[in-house]
């Protein structure tokens, strides 16, 4: 989000070790996309840690037997999960989970790893503590202290009984002494504007009657499903592949295989980035599909237009982003949405294109402020590409219908739970 929570965390952990006489090592568990940011950070605003990055290597089991020697230590979750059984054996100072969404699911190994680590302090840090349904706060909180909230059960039950504002009211009185939410209007109240807009791309002819071919065959799946509830098993599976085939063609025909159909949202990008570049603006490129990031590499290629790229596979990611924050010129950074979505810093960038939706808004959200973050001094523009008349359409309105499943929790909206039966034939009916 861009509000320093980084270096909140980081003077809350000089302040605990100037409380202790011999303080002991802290741990810092983040996606790998930002350990590198968050050991710039501790040495530029507390110069005098000593600071281990944890990585992959043929160091790493000889510095998991040392760990005590060092005052902070920072390790990805992969890493933190495979290493678990070792970083139990240590008393930590403090624990800080960093983009904390990751451990919303309390029955991961990843959730169940962390929540077993012994810490005199823990922290949790993100933008986004519900993405999808109440049982993440939950989640999140019980890292944070353990036992604090009533079961989820309880608090289902009291919304059930009670009705939703009951609950609502019960959590924020809950969660007041162990939460602290900070918002861009009072910590960066400097912070330039933010818009966004929507831009509807029409489908070229080839790629339209792919897409209706397509949504054929998913409707006649959805009619073949009885159950009116919860979707289970390879009826589940089969629809929710079919949906993902909708939204590769609404993209790219091409990413099925479907050749020489043309894309209406190409089209469009072709037209706006070159007209970006001559005004100046440096530009991110958001895409769930990393084959959608190949065939627009294509592309930029063809433009002329300089660019960059960041997947789950992309091993240089500090190198990429301070080459692209450091480049006076306008270019393109392509970043895979999972991989990239969180944890970086991009200020350069005064405009965001998402070239596909997702379901959830607030991942969307998270995306857009990796530019619109503290440090920004320019308007920041986003774009949302939506295929006319198709599934995005769709998928647009759902995450609407979906926000108030905990509205009023934190004032903020989220988008609520897994797709149900209803949910498909909305998507795919209408």
């Amino acid at each position: 989000m861009g509000l320093g929570k980084t270096l909140q965390a980081l003077a809350a952990l000089l302040a605990l070790r100037a409380q202790r006489e011999k303080p002991g090592p802290s741990l810092v568990v983040c996606p790998a996309s930002v350990a590198h940011n968050w050991n710039r950070e501790a040495h530029r605003f507390a110069p005098d840690l000593r600071v281990l990055v944890l990585e992959k290597g043929k160091e790493r089991e000889a510095l998991l037997r040392r760990l005590d020697e060092y005052d902070l230590v920072i390790k990805n979750y992969a890493l933190t999960r495979r290493d678990i059984e070792r970083l139990r054996r240590y008393e930590w100072l403090m624990v800080c989970v960093d983009e904390a969404q990751a451990i919303k699911n309390a029955e991961s190994a990843i959730a169940r790893a962390v929540k077993s680590l012994k810490a005199e302090c823990r922290f949790a840090l993100t933008g986004t503590p519900i993405e999808n349904r109440l049982s993440d706060l939950c989640s999140i909180a019980e890292f944070v202290a353990p036992g604090y909230l009533p079961s989820l059960e309880s608090l289902e039950r009291l919304g059930t009984e009670s009705g939703p504002k009951a609950l609502n009211r019960m959590l924020r009185s809950r969660l007041r002494p162990i939460l602290m939410r900070r918002m861009k209007s009072e910590v960066a109240p400097e912070l330039p504007e933010r818009i966004e807009e929507r831009l509807d791309c029409e489908m070229t002819h080839g790629q339209r009657r792919a897409y209706a071919a397509e949504m054929k065959a998913a409707r006649a799946l959805l009619h073949g499903l009885k159950d009116k509830g919860r979707e289970a098993g390879q009826g589940r599976i089969r629809i929710l592949a079919a949906l993902t085939r909708l939204r590769q063609i609404c993209c790219d025909p091409s990413l099925l295989g479907i050749q020489n159909a043309g894309s209406g949202k190409i089209e469009a990008l072709n037209e706006l980035l070159p007209r970006l570049m001559e005004n100046g603006h440096k530009t991110l490129v958001f895409s769930q599909f990393v084959r959608m990031l190949e065939r627009i590499q294509v592309h930029l290629d063809a433009l002329g237009i300089p660019y960059r790229t960041l997947t789950g596979k992309t091993s240089n990611r500090l190198d990429l982003v301070d080459e692209f924050e450091s480049d006076s010129n306008p270019s393109v950074f392509l970043i895979s949405l999972k991989a990239g979505g969180t944890g970086l810093n991009l200020t350069s960038a005064s405009h965001v294109i998402l070239f596909d939706p997702w379901w959830n808004p607030a991942v969307e959200a998270q995306a857009i402020d990796r530019a619109h973050r503290i440090g920004q001094d320019k308007t920041v523009v986003a774009f949302r590409l939506a295929a006319l008349d198709s599934i995005e359409e769709r998928i647009l309105e759902l995450q609407e219908k979906k926000r108030s499943l905990v509205e009023g929790i934190l004032e903020e909206e989220a988008f609520n739970r897994a797709l149900t039966r209803d949910d498909f034939a909305f998507l795919l009916e209408g």
